[in-house]
């Protein structure tokens, strides 16, 4: 069986094939107008989030990674697809014919540091344009299921565009070489500077130096990665490689599985159209149910109570909330359990998520796995404020290691769909790929 443990060797016959690519960037770098400019992953923009972005700068990157256009009445979904990565591609060319985005004149790889706030470690990777392999290569593992609609959404944009607009992760194997050659490379002033609304701090390099960028690609040649963010992209990318019958590559930061990486965080999930003593009593049979009492303060004290939870490493099973009380699901029953495929690899089959999915969604609560019955939240704010919102149910995860993400791509399986959120996040932006770069 293969190891679980994140630092052990890549079971792929090649490795990571990365290459310089000539940028396109803001021609205005300073840090105010990148932080205006700027935009989180297009998958963790809300609607609210987006009208906020677009209406802090004219020339925000949400207007190309979410382009918005009123369909005509009676269009259909494909229809409104097309017209809208249309417009995407339209005000991509308008802003370069105007002088609003730039091309690099030479090729470069890039150096991606960010910094968040109180002192944390850096995590830090390399930009790079990323060859995308072959039908059988271990060389990037997905870890995670796709939703097809959302990459149609992606591949659409993709070929309207001609342009990677934002990065995926990818977390590559150790290899002693590559932070003695992240340090080199950082050793000059950086050429991008930005704070996020976070307080995280991305510092990025642009690197030319032919010679250093030969050691980079020999290095992360001798790796493999898992792909940490970014699995609708990258099955985007592949789906438009297919349609031109030919090779391609995908911008992609290339960090460190491990010190100098991401940390892995949960991903919660929103049962609409549920109520809890409805969740509860359907729960019962399969769990022991224990709703928590005397959580006091209103809010302030139901959060208190969630991160008191998620924080203590005895606790097991999943937190329940409506957004005013809580209750917690522990031991699951043998029938629970059993609604986990058995044929699957053991690294998929111990995961919280996948029990969740299976056990408690599906088998309980007879909710189908789409992006409508079950939704997503990448943090307890979003998720408690989704329950009241839809009048459903809050399903609080703890997150797992990244050694049980990177055995679960080695065993050749995927988790639920937004299994895992990977911190910190690049800000979308600051570097895009041409295709003809």
């Amino acid at each position: 069986m293969p190891s679980s443990s994140a630092d052990s060797p890549h079971p792929a016959s090649a490795g990571l094939e990365v290459r310089p690519f000539r940028a396109l960037t803001y021609r205005q770098r300073d840090p105010g107008r990148l932080a205006r400019v700027s935009s989180p992953a297009y998958d963790l923009v809300t609607p609210e989030g987006r009208d906020r972005l677009a209406a802090a700068d004219p020339h925000n990157v949400v207007r190309l990674i979410l382009p918005r256009v009123a369909p005509p009445p009676g269009a259909s979904a494909t229809d409104a697809l097309q017209r809208s990565v249309e417009q995407a591609a339209r005000t991509l060319a308008d802003w370069e014919d105007a002088g609003v985005l730039e091309r690099d004149p030479t090729p470069a790889l890039w150096v991606y540091e960010m910094s968040p706030p109180g002192g944390a470690a850096a995590s830090v990777g390399w930009l790079a344009a990323v060859s995308i392999p072959p039908t059988g290569s271990r060389a990037v593992l997905p870890h995670e299921d796709t939703y097809p609609p959302a990459v149609e959404g992606r591949r659409a944009l993709l070929a309207a565009t001609g342009t990677d607009l934002e990065p995926i992760l990818l977390a590559h194997d150790p290899d002693p070489e590559v932070p003695e050659l992240t340090d080199a490379a950082r050793a000059a002033d950086p050429t991008l500077v930005v704070e996020d609304a976070d307080g995280v701090r991305h510092r990025l390099w642009r690197v030319t130096d032919p010679v250093l960028v030969a050691r980079v690609a020999t290095a992360l040649g001798r790796t493999g990665a898992v792909i940490a963010d970014g699995h609708h992209r990258f099955a985007a990318a592949q789906a438009h490689a297919r349609s031109r019958a030919a090779a391609d590559s995908i911008l992609a930061l290339v960090t460190p599985m491990g010190p100098g990486g991401l940390h892995v965080h949960a991903i919660h999930r929103v049962v609409p159209d549920l109520l809890l003593d409805d969740a509860l009593e359907a729960a019962a049979p399969g769990f022991a149910v224990t709703e928590i009492a005397g959580l006091g303060n209103g809010d302030a004290g139901l959060r208190a109570a969630v991160d008191r939870w998620l924080t203590d490493p005895a606790e097991s099973g999943y937190l329940l909330s409506d957004g005013r009380r809580l209750a917690v699901l522990r031991n699951p029953s043998a029938d629970v359990l059993a609604a986990v495929p058995a044929e699957a690899p053991a690294a998929w089959r111990r995961l919280d998520v996948v029990l969740a999915h299976h056990g408690l969604f599906q088998l309980l609560w007879g909710r189908s796995d789409d992006p409508e019955s079950v939704r997503v939240a990448h943090t307890v704010e979003q998720a408690l404020a989704g329950a009241t919102a839809r009048r459903g149910v809050a399903v609080l995860l703890r997150a797992p290691s990244p050694a049980d993400v990177a055995a679960v791509a080695r065993d050749g399986a995927r988790m639920p769909r937004k299994s895992t959120l990977f911190v910190p996040k690049p800000r979308t932006g600051l570097v895009l790929r041409p295709h003809d770069d």
